[in-house]
């Protein structure tokens, strides 16, 4: 696999699996998804930038953001904001966490017409590499078909080569 290769598949018509490798140890990757100021450089896809982000990284702490396009090349897209909420379920630093991730607005009202999904992020330390997989499970097929056809995964795919540039940048 490449070092940015991402591996996906769909178990259960509702489960959703992402693995990817980084070139960097599992203390470092895990330090990237709890504290703001790591998160603000490189969660979001291409174009869009995180100009709100707070996290409570805890166990029942809230994680509040808000990705804005910024690319004008992205057409309708320029401007837009997209609201999410993650509420943290378990941590076990820096094996792996679990949360469950909404949509929402700025005030953290959680927008019920969108579809939730309980994620678990785990970190596999591969010696000085970290394989990172994600498991996000929807309340069904059609939950996760919706977010399919947004473009979740094109959006995962460059927010993660985000993050790998910015692991690179920081060896």
């Amino acid at each position: 696999m490449s070092n940015n290769a991402i591996i996906s598949n769909v178990e259960n018509d509702r489960v959703l699996v992402l693995e990817r490798v980084f070139d960097a140890p599992r203390d470092l990757v895990f330090q990237m998804f709890k504290e703001p100021e790591h998160l603000k450089r490189w969660w979001g896809p291409k174009g869009w930038e995180i100009p709100v982000c707070t996290v409570d990284f805890r166990p029942g702490g809230v994680w509040h953001y808000c990705m804005k396009c910024v690319d004008q090349n992205l057409g309708e897209f320029y401007g837009m904001e997209s609201w999410g909420k993650g509420v943290y379920k378990e941590i076990a630093e820096p094996e792996m966490f679990i949360y469950n991730d909404y949509f929402s607005d700025a005030e953290g009202n959680i927008n019920e017409s969108m579809p939730s999904t309980l994620i678990k992020m785990e970190f596999i330390d591969l010696g000085g590499k970290t394989r990172l997989v994600c498991r996000s499970e929807y309340i069904s097929a059609e939950a996760l078909k919706t977010v399919m056809d947004m473009g979740m995964l094109q959006g995962i795919t460059e927010t993660w080569n985000r993050l790998g540039e910015l692991l690179d940048s920081l060896k």
